[in-house]
Order: structure tokens, then sequence, then C-alpha cells
């Protein structure tokens, strides 16, 4: 095997990946020693301000990680364009804003930590060895968008200009590095007139901003970007961002977040999916649809543990659909219009990370929140087995006959995976673990099941898992952290109230604002990752919702499961781009194919947004 040349890229390339994985694996230990700690009545010493400073670094670097990678998240539209010449161009202009903005947020980072970091001790470890994450993750960021734009000869020269645009429109920043707060006049003239013109060109800017998201910009580069426009244009500091960004990735209430996630992948890479499969196939398969209830549940279950719909469609859709088509005789359209549509059904079951994300952001019991959307849930679940059924009959699909034997054979092989969301739901609901150490102790369960028991991971393929699963923490953290910084932006501009007021005096049914606001959900979840629109989105609906007094949990819920069933909604629904890719489908056929199941969603949408009962009642109880 050919030797690695020692290079400074290489030596960066082993020491991100080193600190990602440490920095999991540090988050889980920590997190379930202060569980096992706290039964004896004592605890970890500093347990929280290590694991929310571990947090920051693992946001960095994974987002370091998904930039050199170029798996952020981004809208799904540039699928469209054809022709080779346009994509050239939208991905030089959708590369250099991003570039350029990340050039801003590195500078922003570095006074940020010179002039508003207090200086304190996290243990024995001072703050600042964290915090220095912040500029390092946002520069070598800008320097991977520099090296992944499809420029040749001269043209090579681009990426450098607009790194050095960025630090010329840092020049704010720069001033106050140099010369602290006491800067020549003249200096603060330019500064002045600098925020002037921003103030000038704002729209225009944030339109600009937009059509790069279109374009396939990174979701988080145009959300800093709009954040730093508005922020900086109404007079404030752009060290305002680099602040946000520090405050979220040191949020108690989303270190969770990459613990369910890399406990899913652990799931999904291992043979978890086979086994359950065999045992749901065993266990209903003598009944019309068994198959279809066995697909619904796995399904349900990998989304609700990853966050991400399409890891369960591209890590099962294949032996699902193998055992539909070829075992259980099922139509090769329904098969792969039923797996599209279940990819995102497990986004309002335990322990998702979206419910955890939108009541983080409304700031709403997160066990109301998961209380609120098990009905719904539910209701989904049974109305997808039900068109499941039907078509089943209707297709006159062969039964088998119930084996008690083979039953039971496969229900032990598959027991460890089963009783997990057991063990977690138990744990979390009955106040003996928090959602953090519910997070931890997933993590380390699924891994003794899948590493040591079942094997099905070696421990050579272990950092694999790790760096499958980074792309998804990278991404999501990445737009958690600037999307914090817009919704300061938002809220010091107060529009959020000037919207709730508007909409009060245009729309006076409570109704009809509830029938927009699917429509208007409908399109953000087909255009946006969930994540995003959560963080972007959530925060002006959710005044809106107290004008016409709607419980918090009730329009967490509606938000939710209208973004889920935007996944499947034409012309960019993102699980049927993903189903076209894993089932080799023309595009047009797999919308096709998905639209009766997109129809009952659309149904069981309207009742939930109808019924509010269907959201609150089960939150009586806690």
């Amino acid at each position: 095997m050919e030797q690695k040349k020692f290079s400074p890229a290489l030596v960066l390339d082993v020491l991100e990946k080193g600190i990602c994985i440490a920095a999991l694996v540090f988050l889980a230990i920590i997190a379930a020693a202060e569980a096992f700690a706290r039964l004896f009545g004592t605890g970890v010493p500093a347990s929280t301000g290590l694991m929310i400073h571990i947090l920051l670094m693992l946001g960095l670097f994974s987002g370091m990680f998904t930039a050199k990678t170029g798996e952020h998240l981004s809208v799904a539209l540039i699928q469209y364009v054809k022709n080779e010449k346009a994509r050239h161009i939208f991905a030089v202009i959708t590369g250099c804003i991003a570039i350029f903005i990340c050039t801003i947020i590195a500078w922003s980072s570095v006074s940020f930590i010179k002039i508003g970091l207090r200086p304190q001790m996290i243990g024995f470890i001072p703050i600042l060895f964290f915090a220095l994450a912040l500029p390092l993750g946002y520069a070598v960021m800008a320097l991977r968008f520099a090296r992944l734009l499809p420029l040749k000869g001269k043209g090579r020269i681009l990426p450098l200009l607009v790194l050095v645009l960025g630090s010329v429109a840092s020049l704010p920043v720069i001033a106050k590095l140099i010369w602290g707060f006491d800067m020549p006049e003249s200096v603060l003239d330019i500064i002045d007139h600098f925020s002037a013109l921003l103030y000038q060109f704002e729209l225009p800017i944030i339109i600009l901003l937009v059509a790069a998201a279109l374009m396939g910009a990174p979701i988080f580069t145009v959300i800093a970007g709009i954040a730093l426009v508005v922020i900086q244009s109404g007079g404030g500091e752009s060290e305002a961002v680099a602040n946000s960004i520090f405050s979220a990735l040191t949020d108690t209430s989303i270190i969770a977040i990459p613990l369910f996630t890399l406990a899913g992948f652990f799931l999904s890479e291992s043979r978890a999916g086979e086994r359950l499969v065999h045992t749901f196939r065993s266990l209903f398969s003598w009944i019309p649809g068994g198959m279809i209830i066995a697909t619904v549940i796995i399904c349900a279950f990998f989304t609700s543990f990853t966050g991400a719909s399409g890891v369960t469609i591209l890590a099962l859709g294949g032996i699902l659909f193998t055992v539909l088509t070829e075992k259980s005789s099922y139509p090769e359209r329904f098969s792969i219009g039923l797996l599209t549509s279940a990819g995102s059904i497990g986004l309002l079951f335990p322990p998702s990370l979206p419910i955890i994300l939108a009541g983080a952001t409304i700031r709403t019991n997160i066990i109301h929140m998961f209380l609120g959307a098990l009905i719904p849930g539910i209701i989904l679940v049974i109305a997808m087995i039900a068109i499941g059924i039907v078509a089943s009959v209707k297709i006159k699909i062969p039964v088998e006959p119930f084996r008690f034997g083979k039953a039971l054979s496969s229900l032990k092989e598959s027991a460890l995976e089963i009783l997990l969301p057991l063990f977690l739901i138990a744990g979390y609901f009955s106040g003996i673990f928090s959602l953090i150490e519910i997070g931890a102790i997933s993590v380390i369960y699924v891994f003794i099941v899948e590493v040591l028991i079942h094997r099905d991971i070696k421990f050579a393929e272990i950092p694999k898992v790790f760096f499958k699963a980074l792309p998804i923490i990278g991404g999501v953290l990445s737009i958690i952290a600037v999307a914090k910084a817009l919704s300061y932006a938002i809220v010091d501009t107060q529009i959020p109230e000037n919207l709730a007021r508007w909409m009060q005096g245009a729309v006076q049914s409570k109704y009809l604002f509830l029938l927009l606001l699917n429509l208007a959900l409908l399109v953000v979840g087909c255009l946006m990752d969930i994540f995003s629109a959560i963080l972007v989105v959530l925060p002006l609906v959710a005044p809106l919702g107290e004008v016409y007094g709607i419980n918090p949990v009730h329009l967490g819920v509606i938000f939710i499961i209208n973004l889920e069933v935007g996944f499947l909604t034409p012309p960019v629904g993102l699980n049927l781009f993903l189903a076209s890719y894993r089932f080799k489908k023309p595009f047009m056929e797999v919308c096709r194919y998905v639209l009766p199941f997109l129809v009952i969603q659309l149904a069981v949408v309207l009742l939930v947004t109808y019924i509010p009962a269907l959201s609150t009642y089960l939150t009586r109880f806690f």
C-alpha cells in the first residue's frame, strides 16, 4: 500500500477527524458518567461546562469536515439545471459567496475572542482553548470552499481575490483589532460610510443571497450572510454574529442532537435493519399487508434516531425494496412510492431531532413536544399502513402462514434493537435521565449491541461510521450556529411583531390562518431542509401562533408534520430526489409513484391542524 506523504494538509485532516471523534466520544462518556454518578448522589465536576465547550469544538470541526466533503446542506433546485455551463457558473457564484461570508465570520470571531470573551476556566482548561476553534473553523471552511471552486488556469486567482475582498469587508473588525476602540477619525469615517452603503443596498444584497441559496449555496452561509447584512446595516457590529454562533454552540439543549445522530448511524451501518425486517416479516406476513406494517414501522424507527429521512431511504431502501418486490410480490411503483413516503414518517416520534430543536426554538417543554407529536405520528403511521393493506387486498398479495418458532427465533435476534426505544422512552419520560443522558446512553447501548454483541461492525470500521455521521452533524450544527445570529437580527428589527400585527389585520379567521400556514410550510418544507426551516421560519411563525391563540405544542407539531410532508412535495421535495437516486428511476416517475401516499399524508396534516386535541391531549398528564 502506498504510503501517504507527510504534509500540513494531512496533519490537519487527521487532527480534525480525531477531534470530531474524540468530541463525540467524550460527550457520550461525560453525560453517561453524570447519569451514573447522580444515582449515588454525586456528579462529574464541571461536566456541563466541559460538554458545551466540547460541543463548540465538535460544531466547528465537523463543519470543517463537511466543507471538505462538499456536503453542507443546500437547496435541491440546482438538480433541475441540466446545462453544464450554467451549473458551472452557479457553482462559482455560490462558492465565492461562501468564501466571502466565511472570511468575514473568521475575522469577526478573532475580534469577538479578543474583545468580547471573558477569560475563565472550564475545569483546568482555559476557555480560550475551546474558543479558538471559532476563527480556525471558519477560516478553514473559507479555504476549503475556495479549493472546491471548479476553476482552471488563470481563473484560480479568483478565490484569492474573494478572500482579500472578504478581508476588506471586515475592515471595521480589523481596525478594532489594531486600534481597539480608539480608532483614528479617518478610519471611523470609512466605517460610517461602509455602514451607510450597506444600509442603502440591504434589500438587493438579501435578494442576491436568497438567489444564491436557490443556486445551491450552502444554507448556513446564506443565513449567516443575511444576519451580517441586517445587523451591520442597522449600525450593529459583525462580532454579534460570532457571539451568537458561540452562544448557540455552547447551548446544552442541542448536545443531544449529535449523540442521537451518531446512534442512528451505528444502527444504519449495522445489520439491525435486516434483523428487524426478518422479525417484522415473521410477525406480520400472515396478515394482508403485513410487510407494509413492517416497512412503515422500521422506517419510523430508523428516522426517529437519525433525524434525517434521507438516511433511512439510502440505508434501508435496498433491502426493503427487495423484500417488497421480490419476496412479497408488490408492484415496483407501489414499493417505491411507499418507501419514499415512509422515509420521513419517524420525525414525529422520540427521540426525533426536529422535535427537540422545535421545542428549544419556541422554548416549550421537550417532553410536551414529544407527547404532542405522538398521537399525530401514530395517526400518520396507521394511515400509511391502511393504504398499504387496501392495496395488498386489491393486488391480491399472497400471505404466508404464521410460524411461531420462526417468529420467536427472529424476535430473539432483534430483541436488543426493539428494546432500545422502550428503554430510552421509559428512562426519559420517567424523569430518571435527562435528554442529553438518554442520547449518551443510546450511543453506548447501540455501540455495545452492534459492535460487541452482534459484531456487525468491526473495530476497524468504527471510524467509518463516525465519518458517515459527521456530514449530518456538521451540516446541522453549522445551521444551528448561524440561525441564532439571524434570529437575533430578526428580533432586533421587530420583524415578528410587525408581521403578527399585519397578519392579524389582514386575516381575521384563525382557521384561514391555519390553512395559509399549511400551504406556506409545505413550500418551505420542499425548499429548505427541516433544521434550517425550524431555526429560521419557526421564530417568525411563533408570534403569529400567539396572536391567533394556538397552543405552542400544537403549533410545533403542525410545523414539523408540514415539513415532513414537504419532503414529498414536488418540484423539489428532498425525498423525491433521494428516491430517484436510490432506486435509479426518473424523477417524474418517482413523483407519480408517491402521489397517492402524498394525498393521504396531506389529509392527516389537515386533521392534525384542525383538531388541536390530537396534539395537546397527552400533555395534560405531564
